[in-house]
Protein backbone atom coordinates (compact mmCIF):
# COMPACT_ATOMS: atom_id res chain seq x y z
CA UNK A 1 0.00 0.00 0.00
CA UNK A 2 2.93 2.04 0.70
CA UNK A 3 4.59 1.62 -2.31
CA UNK A 4 1.43 2.20 -4.33
CA UNK A 5 0.92 5.01 -2.50
CA UNK A 6 4.55 6.77 -3.45
CA UNK A 7 4.24 5.71 -7.19
CA UNK A 8 1.17 7.73 -7.21
CA UNK A 9 2.31 10.41 -5.19
CA UNK A 10 5.29 10.70 -7.99
CA UNK A 11 3.09 10.29 -10.94
CA UNK A 12 1.26 13.32 -10.39
CA UNK A 13 3.92 15.02 -8.58
CA UNK A 14 3.64 18.15 -10.84
CA UNK A 15 0.01 18.73 -9.97
CA UNK A 16 1.03 18.51 -6.52
CA UNK A 17 3.34 21.23 -6.99
CA UNK A 18 0.65 23.60 -8.89
CA UNK A 19 -1.47 23.01 -6.24
CA UNK A 20 0.34 23.80 -3.41
CA UNK A 21 1.24 27.21 -5.06
CA UNK A 22 -2.15 27.58 -5.46
CA UNK A 23 -3.14 27.08 -1.93
CA UNK A 24 -0.49 29.15 -0.89
CA UNK A 25 -1.46 32.32 -3.46
CA UNK A 26 -5.12 32.18 -3.10
CA UNK A 27 -4.33 32.44 0.77
CA UNK A 28 -3.15 36.15 0.14
CA UNK A 29 -4.94 37.23 -3.34
CA UNK A 30 -6.15 40.70 -3.18
CA UNK A 31 -4.54 41.39 0.17
CA UNK A 32 -2.39 44.66 0.61
CA UNK A 33 0.11 42.90 2.67
CA UNK A 34 0.07 39.75 1.17
CA UNK A 35 2.41 36.94 2.96
CA UNK A 36 3.10 39.36 5.20
CA UNK A 37 0.07 38.21 7.33
CA UNK A 38 1.75 35.01 7.55
CA UNK A 39 3.99 36.95 10.37
CA UNK A 40 1.27 39.47 11.21
CA UNK A 41 -2.10 37.79 12.32
CA UNK A 42 -0.10 35.73 14.95
CA UNK A 43 2.08 38.71 16.43
CA UNK A 44 -0.99 40.75 16.83
CA UNK A 45 -3.11 37.74 18.52
CA UNK A 46 0.18 37.09 20.44
CA UNK A 47 0.36 40.86 21.74
CA UNK A 48 -3.67 40.92 22.26
CA UNK A 49 -3.53 37.73 24.36
CA UNK A 50 -0.50 39.27 26.21
CA UNK A 51 -2.51 42.39 27.12
CA UNK A 52 -5.64 40.54 28.06
CA UNK A 53 -4.09 37.88 29.97
CA UNK A 54 -0.71 38.81 31.62
CA UNK A 55 -2.54 40.19 34.54
CA UNK A 56 -4.32 37.51 35.23
CA UNK A 57 -2.63 34.25 34.55
CA UNK A 58 1.35 36.31 33.94
CA UNK A 59 2.60 37.62 37.06
CA UNK A 60 4.33 34.84 38.18
CA UNK A 61 4.80 32.58 35.43
CA UNK A 62 8.22 33.12 34.11
CA UNK A 63 9.18 34.29 30.03
CA UNK A 64 5.39 34.35 29.68
CA UNK A 65 5.27 36.45 26.40
CA UNK A 66 7.28 32.97 25.19
CA UNK A 67 4.71 30.84 27.29
CA UNK A 68 2.06 32.28 25.22
CA UNK A 69 3.65 32.34 21.61
CA UNK A 70 4.68 28.60 22.18
CA UNK A 71 0.72 27.75 22.75
CA UNK A 72 -0.77 30.37 19.88
CA UNK A 73 2.21 28.79 17.79
CA UNK A 74 0.98 25.46 17.62
CA UNK A 75 -2.64 25.93 18.04
CA UNK A 76 -2.68 28.14 14.85
CA UNK A 77 -0.68 25.99 12.94
CA UNK A 78 -3.05 23.18 14.45
CA UNK A 79 -6.10 25.24 13.21
CA UNK A 80 -5.48 26.14 9.86
CA UNK A 81 -3.99 22.57 9.15
CA UNK A 82 -6.92 21.07 10.13
CA UNK A 83 -9.35 23.53 9.02
CA UNK A 84 -7.95 24.05 5.56
CA UNK A 85 -7.62 20.36 5.23
CA UNK A 86 -11.28 19.46 6.25
CA UNK A 87 -12.70 21.56 3.31
CA UNK A 88 -9.96 20.14 0.88
CA UNK A 89 -12.48 18.03 -1.05
CA UNK A 90 -15.65 19.83 -1.16
CA UNK A 91 -13.30 22.72 -2.17
CA UNK A 92 -12.00 20.86 -5.43
CA UNK A 93 -15.00 18.73 -6.42
CA UNK A 94 -14.60 19.75 -9.73
CA UNK A 95 -11.04 18.45 -10.18
CA UNK A 96 -12.05 15.37 -8.65
CA UNK A 97 -15.51 14.66 -10.31
CA UNK A 98 -13.71 15.20 -13.69
CA UNK A 99 -9.82 13.76 -13.60
CA UNK A 100 -8.55 10.78 -11.66
CA UNK A 101 -6.76 11.51 -9.31
CA UNK A 102 -5.00 10.52 -5.60
CA UNK A 103 -7.99 12.48 -3.53
CA UNK A 104 -5.41 12.40 -0.47
CA UNK A 105 -3.06 15.05 -2.55
CA UNK A 106 -5.58 17.64 -2.14
CA UNK A 107 -5.49 17.47 1.00
CA UNK A 108 -2.09 17.21 1.47
CA UNK A 109 -1.54 20.35 -0.47
CA UNK A 110 -3.23 22.51 2.18
CA UNK A 111 -1.36 20.55 4.92
CA UNK A 112 2.13 22.09 2.74
CA UNK A 113 0.38 25.23 2.25
CA UNK A 114 0.00 25.49 6.27
CA UNK A 115 3.24 23.85 6.94
CA UNK A 116 5.03 27.00 4.56
CA UNK A 117 2.85 29.16 7.04
CA UNK A 118 4.37 27.87 10.39
CA UNK A 119 7.42 28.05 9.10
CA UNK A 120 6.72 31.57 8.35
CA UNK A 121 5.88 31.99 11.71
CA UNK A 122 8.39 29.76 13.31
CA UNK A 123 11.11 32.58 12.48
CA UNK A 124 8.99 35.36 14.22
CA UNK A 125 8.82 32.86 17.22
CA UNK A 126 12.64 32.57 17.74
CA UNK A 127 13.18 36.41 17.08
CA UNK A 128 10.38 37.03 20.18
CA UNK A 129 12.46 34.62 22.28
CA UNK A 130 15.54 36.21 21.27
CA UNK A 131 13.69 39.48 23.27
CA UNK A 132 12.55 37.72 25.71
CA UNK A 133 16.13 36.51 26.89
CA UNK A 134 15.74 32.83 26.17
CA UNK A 135 18.65 30.91 26.28
CA UNK A 136 19.21 29.31 23.29
CA UNK A 137 20.70 25.85 23.10
CA UNK A 138 21.26 22.95 20.93
CA UNK A 139 18.34 20.85 22.61
CA UNK A 140 16.35 23.35 20.52
CA UNK A 141 16.93 20.95 17.27
CA UNK A 142 14.84 18.66 18.89
CA UNK A 143 11.59 20.93 17.89
CA UNK A 144 11.70 19.09 14.92
CA UNK A 145 10.72 16.16 16.62
CA UNK A 146 7.32 17.71 17.49
CA UNK A 147 6.89 19.55 14.33
CA UNK A 148 6.87 16.27 12.85
CA UNK A 149 4.53 14.83 14.99
CA UNK A 150 2.45 17.81 14.74
CA UNK A 151 2.31 17.55 11.07
CA UNK A 152 1.26 13.96 11.04
CA UNK A 153 -1.77 14.31 13.59
CA UNK A 154 -2.72 16.90 10.82
CA UNK A 155 -2.73 15.49 8.14
CA UNK A 156 -4.61 12.41 9.88
CA UNK A 157 -7.13 14.55 11.76
CA UNK A 158 -7.97 16.42 7.97
CA UNK A 159 -8.63 13.13 5.71
CA UNK A 160 -10.41 12.68 8.45
CA UNK A 161 -12.52 15.68 8.70
CA UNK A 162 -12.32 15.90 4.92
CA UNK A 163 -14.14 12.69 4.88
CA UNK A 164 -17.14 13.55 7.32
CA UNK A 165 -17.19 16.74 5.46
CA UNK A 166 -18.05 15.01 2.11
CA UNK A 167 -20.86 13.33 3.94
CA UNK A 168 -22.21 15.94 6.70
CA UNK A 169 -22.06 19.55 5.73
CA UNK A 170 -22.74 20.45 9.56
CA UNK A 171 -19.52 19.19 10.02
CA UNK A 172 -17.37 22.59 9.69
CA UNK A 173 -20.09 23.96 12.03
CA UNK A 174 -19.61 21.29 14.73
CA UNK A 175 -15.92 21.64 14.43
CA UNK A 176 -15.68 25.24 14.85
CA UNK A 177 -17.06 24.89 18.30
CA UNK A 178 -15.10 22.06 19.41
CA UNK A 179 -11.87 24.40 18.14
CA UNK A 180 -13.01 26.97 20.95
CA UNK A 181 -13.17 24.10 22.98
CA UNK A 182 -9.83 22.78 22.71
CA UNK A 183 -8.37 26.25 22.88
CA UNK A 184 -9.10 26.95 26.27
CA UNK A 185 -8.37 23.00 27.14
CA UNK A 186 -4.88 23.32 25.63
CA UNK A 187 -3.56 25.55 28.39
CA UNK A 188 -2.48 28.20 25.85
CA UNK A 189 -2.80 31.25 28.65
CA UNK A 190 -2.85 29.46 31.72
CA UNK A 191 -0.41 27.33 33.67
CA UNK A 192 -1.90 23.81 34.93
CA UNK A 193 0.72 23.42 38.03
CA UNK A 194 -2.41 25.52 40.17
CA UNK A 195 -4.77 22.12 39.28
CA UNK A 196 -4.90 18.71 41.29
CA UNK A 197 -1.84 16.48 40.20
CA UNK A 198 -4.49 13.93 39.04
CA UNK A 199 -6.11 16.56 36.99
CA UNK A 200 -2.77 18.02 35.03
CA UNK A 201 -2.68 13.99 34.18
CA UNK A 202 -5.85 14.55 32.06
CA UNK A 203 -4.56 17.43 30.22
CA UNK A 204 -2.28 14.59 28.56
CA UNK A 205 -5.33 13.37 26.53
CA UNK A 206 -5.27 16.62 24.56
CA UNK A 207 -2.53 15.70 21.89
CA UNK A 208 -2.79 19.55 21.21
CA UNK A 209 -1.26 20.12 24.67
CA UNK A 210 0.88 17.30 24.72
CA UNK A 211 2.90 19.00 21.60
CA UNK A 212 2.37 22.62 23.22
CA UNK A 213 4.02 21.42 26.46
CA UNK A 214 6.94 19.84 24.12
CA UNK A 215 7.98 23.29 23.02
CA UNK A 216 7.66 25.04 26.37
CA UNK A 217 9.79 21.94 28.20
CA UNK A 218 12.83 22.71 25.24
CA UNK A 219 12.51 26.43 24.72
CA UNK A 220 11.82 28.12 28.21
CA UNK A 221 12.46 24.98 30.71
CA UNK A 222 15.69 24.06 28.77
CA UNK A 223 15.19 20.18 29.51
CA UNK A 224 14.46 17.22 26.94
CA UNK A 225 11.25 15.28 27.23
CA UNK A 226 11.40 12.03 28.86
CA UNK A 227 11.54 9.12 26.32
CA UNK A 228 7.51 8.04 27.11
CA UNK A 229 6.91 11.71 26.71
CA UNK A 230 8.08 11.31 22.62
CA UNK A 231 6.42 8.00 22.92
CA UNK A 232 2.92 9.82 23.59
CA UNK A 233 3.96 12.46 20.85
CA UNK A 234 4.45 9.44 18.35
CA UNK A 235 1.32 7.58 19.50
CA UNK A 236 -1.10 10.38 18.99
CA UNK A 237 0.12 11.53 15.11
CA UNK A 238 0.80 7.52 14.35
CA UNK A 239 -3.46 6.89 15.57
CA UNK A 240 -4.79 9.89 13.82
CA UNK A 241 -2.93 9.37 10.85
CA UNK A 242 -3.66 5.76 10.33
CA UNK A 243 -7.43 6.17 11.30
CA UNK A 244 -7.75 8.60 8.26
CA UNK A 245 -5.94 6.64 5.97
CA UNK A 246 -8.18 3.75 6.74
CA UNK A 247 -11.17 6.05 6.12
CA UNK A 248 -9.82 7.47 3.00
CA UNK A 249 -8.85 3.81 1.77
CA UNK A 250 -13.15 2.83 3.02
CA UNK A 251 -15.02 5.50 1.26
CA UNK A 252 -12.41 6.40 -1.59
CA UNK A 253 -14.92 5.02 -3.94
CA UNK A 254 -17.88 6.87 -2.34
CA UNK A 255 -16.88 10.39 -2.09
CA UNK A 256 -17.54 11.54 -5.77
CA UNK A 257 -21.04 10.55 -5.46
CA UNK A 258 -21.37 13.18 -2.71
CA UNK A 259 -19.49 15.85 -4.15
Amino acid sequence: MIKRTFENFKKHWFLFKQLVKRDFESKYKGTMLGMGWSVLSPLMTLLIMRLVFTQFFGRNTPHYTTYLFCGNLVMSYFRESTTQGMLSLRANAGIITKINVPKYMFLLSRNVSSLINFGLTLVLFFVFCAIDKITFTPKMLLLIYPVFCLTAMNIGVGLILSALQVFFKDTSYLYSIFLTLLTYLSAIFYRIDTFPERMQKLFLLNPVYVIINYFRTIVIDMRVPSLAYHGLCLFYALVFLLIGAWIYKKNNHSFIYYL
